[in-house]
């Protein structure tokens, strides 16, 4: 269905044939000397062919005249109907661009992998099955970010987890900034509906607010928070004396992201490997979602541009028509 912002343009539209209202000037009544008959033929085969060529030099002027009014008059074009089921739920993720989050001790496909390349990689299956619920992207290094606001856009939603880098917030971790920066996009939303994701694998180490100190003032704001320790708790590293078995989570504070769960009524996960982050994916999307009524959306696509291109190409043509004519005219 074709609607317009402005339709009351067209009232525009009659302007050009208002100048055949205009007297014309008076025509100069100085008498023209030919030389011969032979000229005066060639003359007057020229003002035949012009005539012939000034009819759709001024049918291209006043179709690009059209164009260009119904462009200004701002059509858009509404799609079919079409059904949004949301839960309700708005769920902010916030993930975690730190320094450590390069030690490749996870595996995606049977392929040695970081682990932000794994958080990555569940975390855009989990969005994908979220498509009815409003999803929030915070990237948090030694600052917090808001990447991606609240939104329904999973494609758009999944190309920022993809293009997120390690160290793009900051080598350091602040935790209780990424916290407080999620309560702040979550403050006017209803109450059971707020949750956040913080998935993380260290400690506090940078940031203005602790994380304790945030996570007691989004439980006040009622602000569940659910938080993932990522990261192998064993790594075979190869050593001065052969191969040593290290603990590669070391800096993780699980005590914190215990405490940060439970004061918030969320929960604490651990997650050591591909596998197991997917399966904490997935018992978080087993949550109960608020339920709510259905909604409908029309896209709308605007012609303006489109529209205006068209007019603009018929000038074009309608001018090397009248500098033909006018060629024709001298010559």
């Amino acid at each position: 269905m074709l609607e317009f912002i402005w339709p009351w343009f067209f009232i525009a539209l009659p302007l050009p044939l208002l100048m055949r209202f205009i007297k014309p000037t008076k025509p100069n009544k100085a008498a023209v000397w030919w030389p011969n008959a032979s000229m005066i033929a060639k003359q007057s085969n020229a003002n035949s062919e012009t005539r012939f060529i000034k009819k759709p030099t001024t049918l291209l002027f006043f179709l690009a005249w059209v164009l260009l009014i119904t462009a200004i008059a701002r059509p858009i074009w509404i799609g079919e109907p079409t059904k949004i089921t949301p839960s309700g739920r708005d769920l902010f993720i916030a993930l975690d661009l730190s320094g450590s989050m390069q030690v490749t001790d996870m595996y995606i496909n049977d392929q040695t992998a970081d682990r932000l390349s794994a958080a990555k990689h569940v975390l855009k299956r989990f969005i994908e099955k979220r498509k009815s619920d409003r999803i929030g992207i915070i990237v948090f290094g030694t600052k917090a970010y808001l990447q991606a606001p609240l939104s329904y856009d999973i494609e758009t939603l999944n190309q920022l987890i993809d293009e997120n880098q390690i160290g793009f917030a900051g080598e350091q971790t602040a935790i209780g900034d990424a916290i407080g920066l999620g309560i702040k996009q979550l403050e006017e939303k209803e109450n059971d509906k707020k949750v956040m994701i913080l998935m993380t694998d260290g400690a506090n180490t940078a940031g203005r607010v602790q994380p304790l100190q945030a996570a007691e003032f989004a439980a006040t704001q009622h602000v569940k928070i659910h938080t993932i320790g990522i990261g192998a708790d064993e790594m075979v590293v190869q050593g001065f004396f052969g191969p040593n078995v290290i603990n590669p989570s070391s800096d993780l504070d699980e005590n914190l992201l215990k405490n940060i769960a439970s004061t918030t009524g969320g929960h604490y996960f651990r997650a050591k490997s591909t596998k197991e982050l997917n399966r904490i994916y997935e018992l978080i999307d087993g949550l109960e979602p608020t339920p709510s009524e259905a909604l409908w959306q029309r896209p709308k696509t605007t012609l303006l541009h489109w529209l205006g291109l068209a007019s603009l190409i018929l000038v074009g043509f309608g001018l090397v028509l009248q500098t033909k004519v006018f060629r024709r005219e001298i010559s």
